[in-house]
Formats: structure tokens, sequence, C-alpha cells
């Protein structure tokens, strides 16, 4: 990632720099010679069809996907980041072996003239291409490849490793395209297939419908048996296949986030700070010393405080502090420094001198002078900063910035930016080295506020704090494996209940939970009860273990309480199914069914087969598919659908105009590039399904 990087939220650039990590990461040899075989276990990760990952690796790839998350975002790392970067490194690695196995199988390469091609040839890789375009001109720069590949081949190490990342990447993009190809080519739709989709989007049913709604049994009258529950277990039993080991959890959460009183005495704690904060004289140094958010002290524009400060800090005299203000859960104040007109937006370009490199920073400045002279002669400055910039963020484009608001470059930078005028080429000294600014445009004009903004986020006190812990404390001490439910009722404490925790969760129902929590969970016996109060942020947790649900079909005794629900709708429709039928049997006509059953036949029109849909009533596919395979004007037999046991007459069927060839052509592309769409996420599925996965990165997150 460049140095810039820091400087501007520059995410399509650092997507593609991090993609070419993880690309030298999927395609390396992961696994180190020579290691010891018991190490390699120690350290693995997981394993795809017996090919493992090692931490280390994996972990690079965590730490890069997560500042890339983090750039995006803005903010600091959270653990609902580090859980993204983690599941996308996760998925990356599975890709890429599964991938990997089916291009070898195929006998898939790339030759030695095809990849040169792919380089040097004159139609190049897209990727080679994107990189290797000319900012200025929008055309793809040959000189600027071939400079690239020289110093490369040079010597120059950082150069060559990400030229290196660069053409695995196009091996990779290649391979896969070929691979793509061959799924697209496997896949075809008859012109009989277009004629089945064209009839059911476009054959109208008009039809009457009798419904015994399962709602209309009295529950009371619901007795399950065993039996019961084996018949539905039976008759759906691939829909309980856990993909993975999941946890049944029983726990009691004890909330320990602000009261009231906390509010207040932040309140107070605030209402002193302003009157510190209108006495200072050293505002940016009061501000990081007193405020939880440390807020630069600069220019503000509209729409970057938050909206209680911005209906006030634009229309407040110099000098003032106003507040505070509840926002977000903190209380803010800001004290008035100044306020001038200014640009809206910069569009520049910059070359980056590295200070050290340079021999520093009165060789770096001096350097800059030079480079500036060059370009008050008439040099480009694009091609100065492709030669000069230390900056590879930017480098690329020619020193091209884009164009940005207020907030995303560092202070110095910002300054010289938007208070020098288009056409400036200027000096500027950062953190990040010593910078020739080229403002190449200045956008709007509005009104800025230079503040400093100060906040106390509302926080749990330590009062409120024990008061809870010595709560959950007591609990965790009576509290056993045989008496943890007996406990939290005569405590009257909430006992909660998650059943389908996973290894790679941060939260049970919603509410978060540390990573620690969850690894013992994983770690614990059935009915073991935690070996300690697990912390939030703002709560602590006591937790039980009530249950393992291993990887494969669950056994039904593992997940009766979740079926009940459709056990007792078994259960309903057995009895309206004879109910039905008795109505159904000697009529001849649907009116004649509802008379006997004591319901309205109702009528509906123009359904087609594919939104098989009862208006008013729910998706009914096994009704309405029923409905299209009938004669007109005989009842049909008792239906089982989803909200009850239907019977249904049809009136009519309405046909559609026959398709012309053009138009069975048409729907039959359209089908195909449907299909096509659709054919790498089944691929990958099935491949997926039938791989050896071991995840081992519960040990490690």
């Amino acid at each position: 990632m460049g140095l810039m990087g820091n400087l501007r939220n520059r995410a399509g650039l650092v997507i593609f720099i991090i993609g070419l990590a993880i690309v030298a990461f999927l395609l390396g040899d992961i696994i180190k010679s020579g290691t010891p075989f018991w190490a390699k276990k120690q350290n693995e990760v997981g394993s795809v069809n017996g090919n493992s990952v090692d931490y280390h690796d994996f972990n690079a790839q965590v730490e890069q996907t997560s500042a890339m998350y983090q750039q995006q975002m803005g903010g600091a790392e959270t653990p609902q980041i580090k859980n993204f970067a983690v599941q996308q490194v996760w998925n990356q690695f599975i890709s890429k072996e599964l991938m990997a196995t089916e291009i070898e199988k195929l006998g898939l390469s790339v030759g030695k003239k095809e990849f040169n091609d792919l380089i040097t040839g004159p139609n190049p890789s897209p990727q080679i291409m994107q990189t290797f375009t000319n900012p200025e001109t929008g055309q793809f720069d040959r000189n600027y490849l071939t400079q690239v590949i020289n110093e490369a081949k040079g010597g120059n190490a950082q150069v060559a490793q990400q030229w290196e990342l660069l053409l695995e990447n196009v091996r990779t993009q290649r391979l896969t395209e070929k691979y793509s190809n061959l799924l697209s080519n496997a896949v075809y739709v008859t012109a009989l297939e277009a004629q089945d989709e064209y009839t059911a989007k476009n054959k109208l049913a008009n039809f009457k419908y009798v419904l015994l709604d399962y709602s209309s049994v009295n529950e009371a009258d619901i007795k399950l048996t065993d039996a019961d529950y084996k018949e539905y277990y039976d008759k759906h039993k691939n829909a309980f296949k856990n993909p993975e080991e999941t946890r049944t959890v029983e726990y009691v959460l004890f909330d320990a986030s602000a009261t009231a009183k906390d509010s207040t005495a932040t309140l107070a704690a605030i209402q002193t700070l302003k009157g510190e904060l209108a006495a200072s004289t050293n505002d940016s140094l009061f501000v990081v010393g007193s405020s939880d958010n440390k807020y630069p002290v600069t220019y503000y524009r509209k729409g970057q405080v938050s909206p209680a400060l911005d209906s006030v800090i634009f229309n407040a005299a110099k000098g003032a502090t106003v507040g505070p203000f509840l926002s977000n859960g903190a209380y803010e104040i800001a004290k008035i420094l100044d306020s001038k007109f200014s640009p809206d937006s910069v569009k520049a370009s910059h070359i980056l001198l590295n200070a050290a490199a340079e021999g520093g920073v009165d060789k770096a400045k001096a350097k800059a002078d030079s480079i500036k002279g060059l370009i008050a002669k008439g040099e480009s400055f694009s091609a100065l900063a492709v030669e000069f910039s230390q900056d590879p963020g930017s480098k690329a484009n020619g020193g091209d910035l884009g164009t940005f608001t207020r907030g995303q470059m560092v202070g110095p930078f910002e300054e010289a930016a938007f208070n020098g005028k288009a056409g400036d080429v200027v000096i500027v000294e950062s953190q990040f080295g010593v910078h020739i600014l080229k403002i190449e445009k200045q956008i709007g004009n509005s009104k800025i506020v230079k503040a400093a903004i100060l906040d106390k986020v509302i926080t749990a006190g330590k009062e409120t704090t024990d008061a809870i812990y010595s709560k959950a404390n007591t609990f965790f001490t009576a509290a056993n494996s045989s008496n943890f439910e007996e406990t939290a009722k005569k405590d009257n404490l909430n006992l909660q209940k998650a059943t389908r925790v996973q290894p790679m969760d941060n939260s049970l129902n919603g509410a978060e939970a540390s990573r620690e929590l969850i690894r013992w969970i994983f770690e614990a016996k059935k009915g073991d009860v935690s070996d300690k109060i697990y912390e939030t942020e703002n709560a602590f947790i006591v937790a039980k273990v009530s249950g393992i649900n291993p990887k494969g079909i669950q056994p039904l005794e593992a997940i009766k309480g979740d079926i009940e629900l459709g056990v007792k709708n078994l259960v309903k429709a057995r009895m309206l199914k004879e109910k039905m039928n008795n109505a159904l049997n000697g009529a001849t006509s649907l009116d004649q069914v509802a008379q006997k059953a004591g319901k309205p036949a109702i009528a509906v029109e123009n359904i087609v087969l594919a939104n098989p849909v009862i208006p008013g009533v729910s998706l009914e596919s096994t009704v309405i598919g029923t409905v299209f395979g009938l004669q007109p004007n005989k009842p049909s037999k008792a239906i089982e659908g989803t909200q009850g046991i239907y019977a249904v007459q049809v009136d009519s069927f309405v046909n559609p105009k026959e398709m012309v060839d053009t138009e069975r052509k048409n729907q039959q592309k359209q089908m195909l590039t449907s299909k096509q769409q659709r054919a790498w996420g089944s691929i990958f599925k099935a491949l997926q399904d039938n791989a050896k996965i071991d995840d081992n990165r519960i040990r490690f997150y």
C-alpha cells in the first residue's frame, strides 16, 4: 500500500494491490519444506483435500485485508472488520484449492507464447492495460511497461516483487477465464426448454379454490406423538444437514451499559471542560488531552460534523464555545477559532520524496526545488512523477490524486491544496516526506469553520460496572451444570438460548460475544458451565453448552424442539385432508365441495406458473403446479399447501400466442445467459460439498 494510502482513501488501488498479494499467497508454496509434521499441524489454519495453509501466511493476508476494510470504512480495526477479513481470506483459500484441482484435472495451462502475448503482445491482459494506462491520455503506455520490466530485471527488489505479483495475477485470471469458458460452453438451452419457459410465463389460469387453513385447527386438539416427529423428520431429513459442527448454548447476559446516572455524570464533566476549553490558549493540546475522540483542530465544511454541531458552528461568532450537544452516545462541545470561504474540492497531483532516502529533509527539499524548476521549464509533471515519486499509490498514474474534499488529506498538504490557486506548483512538507504539489483545479466555494471539537462518550462508571459484575458473579458462583436454569429462574434472570452457534461467530443471538467465549464454547463438553465470567464492551456473560450438533445430518433428538411447528402442521394437514376428502367425496363441482366443507370457493384469475402466488394467501407452488395439470371443470384431489389443505377447480386456461422463431431464439439467449451466470455458483457449491475441508480457524481467531 502506498504511503499516500494514509493520506487519502484510494480504495480502488488498495483493493488491486491487496488482490495481488492475496493471489501470491494463494498460488505460492504455502507449506514450507523442511518443517516437522507436528509443527505443520500445530500451525495449520485449515486444509482443503489435504492441502493446508500455515497460520503465518494466512494471517499476513488477514492483516492486509483488514487494513483494506479499515481504509474503506474509516476508523480502527473492529472485531467485525477482523472477522470479515478472516472470512474473505478463508474463502479465497478454499476457492484457490478447489480451482487448482479442477484446472489440473482438465490439463489447463498458459503457454509461454500465450503468456508473453498477455504481457507484451498486441492485445495485452486487461490487468496490464489498466496498470499501464497513461492518466493524462487515457491510452496504454508501452514505454512505461517496458520501463517497469527493465527495473524489475535490473535488481529493483520492490518493483520486481510487485511485478511478479502482477504476472501471477495475469496467469490466474487467464486460467480462470479458460475454466469459465469451458463451463459456459457446457451450458445450453433447447428450443423445447425455451417454449416451456415462455408458456410458464404467459399461459394464464383462471380457477377457484377452497382452503382449510391450518390456523382453523384448535391447538388443544393436537397431540403429537413420536411417530409424528419421525414422519416429519424422514420427509425433511436433508433440511437438517449441518455443513459444520455447531453448538447450542444457554446463557445469561448481564447488561453493563451506561445508566441515566452515568449520563448525568458525563454531562457534568463536559460542562466543566467547556469552561476550560473556552479559556485554553493551546486548543490542540487541550483537545488531545481531554477528548475521547481526538478530532483534529482544523477547518470543517458543512456535513463533516455531527448534525447538532453542524447546525450551530457555521453561525457562531469567532471565539464562542458552543454545546454540549448529545450525539451518538457522546456529549460534544466546540470552540470556534476562525471562519472563511474555501473551495469545496480540489483536483491535484503530487510527487512524493522520501526524506530519509534522500539523505534528510534539507536534501529532499533541494531535490524538490530542482524538480519544480524542471516543471516550470515545461517538463511533464506526469513523467517526472513516474521517475521520482516514492508514492506507488499515485506514481503509476503520473502522480494523479484525483479530486478530494477537506478531511481526506493530512493537514499541511490539505492547507496548501485548498489555500493555493489552480495552476500553482508548491512544495509541502508532511509526515510522509516532501511533496511537489500541483493544483490542477479548484471546485466550488463555501464557508468553512476552524473548530476545536471535544467530546465525552457516555460510558458505564465504576459503580455501575461493579454492581452488574457483582450480580454476574453471584450467579456464576451458584450455577453449575445441573442447576443452571433453576438458578437463573430463582434470581429472576433472563436465560437465553442460541441454537446454532458457529465456530467463527462473534455474537450470540445478535449480542456481542468475545472470540474468547466462542473458543471456550467449542472446547467445552456438553453440560459444561463457562470457566469464568466473559466480558464484552457492555456486558458480562455466563454460559452453558447445552448441545453439540455434529457436522452432517442431525439426529431427530437434536432438532426435535426446532420442528415442533412443522410437526403440528403435518398433523393438522392429516386432520384437514380427511375433512377435505369427505367434502370431495361425491362432489361434481368445487361449489359443492365448498358447501360441504363450510368454506367459500374463492375465484382467482390470470395466474401464471412462473409466479405461483395465490393473491392474498401466499406462495403455493404445489397448488399452482397442480392447477396447470388439471382439466377444466373438474375438482382436484386434496392438495397439501403451505397454509393449509386446498381443493381447486380450473375454470379456463388462456393460452399465449404462438412463438415465432425469432422470439424463441431470443428466449433461448436470455435463458442461456441466466444459466451461464448461475453455472459457476452451482459448480463451486458442488465442488465444496464434495471436498474434504478442515477448518481450524477457531484455534487462531
